[in-house]
């Protein structure tokens, strides 16, 4: 019994796990810029470099569908159930609008209709036609990706169509003479007068709805009408009623694949829902920039001020986890004020500057001296007044404009003339692979111009790349701290792609 217990906690776990995958998958990951057009990329790394607010369209799968089902001439013979099949090629403009080329062909018949003189009659016709179509339910702001596709489609059609009638003496069927079958001036007319065929521009109405059964293929059912345009036509089913215009009517079921590179191209964009990525956002934030919490510090020691118990604490004083002076020997002088920071305690009391009353033997006065001005001498070597350095701006590739150049003769100069400076060296662009090969080609171009053209040690160089900020920028910066000069390229296979 224990067993069977654990086998079915073990099982809700993994449906649930299974379940919160599916809820917060959403089609694509923004992070892959493999699903993106070259020519929207500039785009997409401003997004994700949070200088755009929106990421670019990925590229989509088309769908080849293929369709069959009844077919009826709807006029005034009644009609016997035709045939027809259409194939068609479906392409995404965006989560909503598509685009469906495609041919159909329809094979029609009726019966004699003696009341109102009408002859039995076979029709077979052929279209080329162009659909838009948009997508009902693709948006929701209350569930994930769509599991079925309603739609509305409107569009236009070429036809060909030839028309038979039965001839009552034979019982064989007679193609209706051109000059009769084609009464109006809006009409074309190919073929011979016997066997000649009509072509017509055309209207599409209708609707539909598909069903996913997997990423790769769904199952669909629509119905379209087909209206002639320019005036109508009253022939297609054999019988001339005056001004009565004839339409086509198919009813299909549809089986859509989808086509195209799943490493390269996200599912047609009518399957996967464009709120998915706002509402992860707000579940669990990954690319939104928050605001760093900022609380209190009036004395800016380091403290917030509701754990300071010495608010007004000078700047710049050291200071204790609580905020309030430091006061190292315990002489009654905080340490910013202590010039004797360690006094003994049997040279206590000291005066106001925090020294002590014991009185210096001769021979540690020298040492004390020597102490003090080796402490001087190192202070100076640790320093680096150079100020502020120029930034380097660079646009597209790594490749340094004639006004980078300029500004890094100007920095050269300053940099000579502080030799006891570090130059750290920072390049940004951390969102892909490639933004961080192309910050590490950034850096290097500059640490080798300075280098190359200016003479300034590469030991001086503090090689830092792929940090968060303006991927176009390679800042200079004084520092005493210490760094590599030179790091290999994270990326070899992408340099010079950029």
């Amino acid at each position: 019994m224990a067993s069977k217990k654990s086998l079915l906690a073990v099982a809700l776990v993994v449906l649930l796990q299974s379940i919160g995958m599916a809820q917060t998958d959403w089609g694509w990951s923004w992070k892959d810029t493999s699903k993106i057009a070259v020519k929207n990329l500039p785009q997409h790394n401003e997004f994700l470099n949070n200088q755009y607010p929106y990421p670019a369209k990925p590229r989509s799968q088309w769908e080849l569908g293929i369709g069959v089902g009844p077919a009826f001439i709807l006029g005034d013979v009644g009609s016997n159930v035709g045939f027809g099949g259409n194939i068609t090629f479906r392409k995404a403009l965006s989560h909503v609008f598509s685009l469906r080329p495609g041919y159909t062909g329809i094979l029609a018949n009726g019966d004699q209709k003696p009341s109102i003189g009408a002859r039995g009659y076979k029709n077979q016709s052929h279209m080329l036609g162009l659909d838009l179509i948009a997508s009902l339910n693709s948006i929701s702001h209350y569930s994930g990706n769509p599991k079925t596709d309603i739609y509305l489609l409107a569009g236009y059609n070429f036809i060909g169509t030839q028309v038979t009638y039965k001839e009552p003496a034979s019982g064989s069927y007679v193609f209706i003479p051109g000059s009769a079958a084609y009464p109006y001036s809006n009409n074309a007319l190919i073929g011979t007068a016997s066997k000649s065929w009509g072509l017509f521009h055309g209207l599409n109405v209708g609707t539909g709805i598909a069903f996913k059964l997997s990423n790769k293929a769904n199952l669909g059912f629509e119905q379209k009408f087909t209206f002639i345009a320019r005036g109508g036509y009253d022939y297609l089913d054999g019988y001339l009623a005056g001004n009565n215009s004839d339409y086509y009517s198919l009813t299909t079921a549809r089986l859509n694949i989808n086509l195209g590179n799943t490493a390269k191209r996200v599912q047609p964009l009518w399957w996967l829902n464009p709120n998915n990525y706002i509402y992860s956002e707000v579940n669990a934030p990954q690319h939104m920039k928050l605001p760093k919490p900022v609380l209190a510090d009036a004395d800016g020691d380091g403290v917030t001020d509701q754990f300071d118990l010495e608010p007004n604490t000078p700047a710049g004083a050291p200071v204790d986890s609580h905020g309030r002076a430091k006061d190292t020997d315990g002489d009654g002088v905080p340490d910013y004020r202590d010039k004797e920071i360690l006094t003994s305690l049997k040279c206590f009391p000291v005066n106001n500057d925090g020294v002590g009353t014991c009185p210096e033997p001769a021979c540690c006065k020298e040492i004390k001296d020597m102490m003090s001005n080796m402490a001087a001498a190192q202070a100076a070597k640790n320093e680096c007044n150079i100020g502020n350095l120029p930034s380097v701006q660079f646009k597209g590739n790594a490749k340094l404009s004639k006004d980078a150049q300029s500004v890094l003769d100007a920095a050269a100069g300053k940099i000579s003339a502080n030799p006891t400076c570090k130059i750290k060296v920072i390049g940004y662009g951390a969102s892909s692979k490639a933004a961080q090969q192309l910050s590490w080609e950034r850096v290097n171009a500059v640490i080798k111009y300075l280098v190359e053209k200016q003479g300034i040690a590469e030991s001086r160089f503090v090689f830092t790349y792929g940090q968060s900020g303006d991927a176009n920028t390679v800042d200079l910066q004084g520092t005493t701290e210490e760094g590599p000069n030179s790091v290999p390229a994270p990326h070899p296979n992408l340099k010079g792609k950029n």
